[in-house]
């Protein structure tokens, strides 16, 4: 047989397969749309993060390749995140723009069909969960480099929302600009602790350039992608948001910092056997305390 009938033949195969794919697709969201009115019946939240983590866990156990678990579970997480869209959209508030390490965990966390409403503080993101704006808001609360955030466990402590799961990210910075080449760059811009993490690269390829220190990384994106001239450390994330190319990745002087979110809610989710308990507590301000 000749390649180009080999190739031919394996790309009818491909057809086959995703059509077999299509059709499965659509009959797990027909089953999808059944839960999600015994949900609604029953009151339950068609947020289900126990049953989301079941379902990694079985994907993981049954893969047997070539595609990796990591691969299958990035792919499961669209699949399981368009499900719930069409069950019912649901809203999540994070820090903002968009862009920001927050918008990246929350499609982590939920995948890219979650309706994602970017507030400017932290407060806000309390504020709109608990009025109702959104049932959800992720929040950085613990930073391997920098510790706790203390306006975060400040508001916990007056709050009746309920963290709901968590998610580990790895604060990676990538050099973004327009043109993705370092010669065109002649202002780097971003948020005083990205620039920070980054001195040891920068001083090795961009050291006679101009800082300029912005309220976030992703609205150090934003302002790339309005100028050629600057070139934005942010995470790789918004170079789709803001149409940017990556002059390179992994800039950061140490690869080990790593910020904990949290998901909050007022729904407390069932068990999942394998639950984490996190206590806020407070002593008085004198010594021996």
């Amino acid at each position: 047989m000749s390649s180009n009938k080999e190739i031919k033949g394996l790309r009818e195969r491909i057809d086959e397969v995703d059509q077999n794919i299509i059709e499965l697709l659509n009959l797990r969201a027909q089953a999808a749309l059944k839960i999600s009115e015994y949900k609604q019946l029953n009151s339950f939240e068609i947020y289900d993060p126990v049953r989301e983590s079941e379902i990694m866990g079985k994907i993981e156990k049954i893969n047997n390749g070539p595609l990796t678990s990591y691969h299958l579970t990035s792919i499961y997480k669209q699949i399981i995140s368009v499900c719930r869209t069409i069950q019912e959209p649901v809203g999540i508030t994070v820090l903002g723009p968009k862009g920001s390490y927050s918008h990246q965990v929350a499609s982590k966390m939920m995948g890219d069909s979650v309706q994602v409403e970017p507030v400017s503080t932290i407060e806000d993101i309390f504020t709109n969960v608990e009025k109702g704006v959104t049932p959800l808001g992720v929040l950085p609360i613990e930073n391997s480099l920098e510790g706790s955030v203390g306006v975060v466990l400040d508001r916990l402590l007056d709050t009746d929302l309920k963290i709901c799961s968590e998610f580990y990210e790895r604060i990676s910075h990538s050099i973004l600009s327009k043109k993705g080449t370092l010669k065109d760059v002649k202002v780097v811009a971003s948020h005083p602790q990205a620039i920070g993490q980054c001195r040891k690269w920068l001083g090795q390829n961009l050291n006679d350039v101009e800082y300029r220190e912005v309220s976030s990384t992703a609205r150090a994106a934003q302002i790339a992608s309005e100028d050629p001239r600057v070139a934005a450390i942010a995470g790789e994330f918004n170079s789709n948001i803001y149409d940017l190319k990556v002059i390179e990745n992994y800039i950061e002087d140490s690869p080990s910092n790593t910020t904990r979110f949290v998901l909050i809610g007022y729904k407390e989710n069932r068990s999942s056997q394998n639950d984490k308990t996190s206590i806020v507590f407070s002593l008085k301000d004198e010594p021996g305390a």
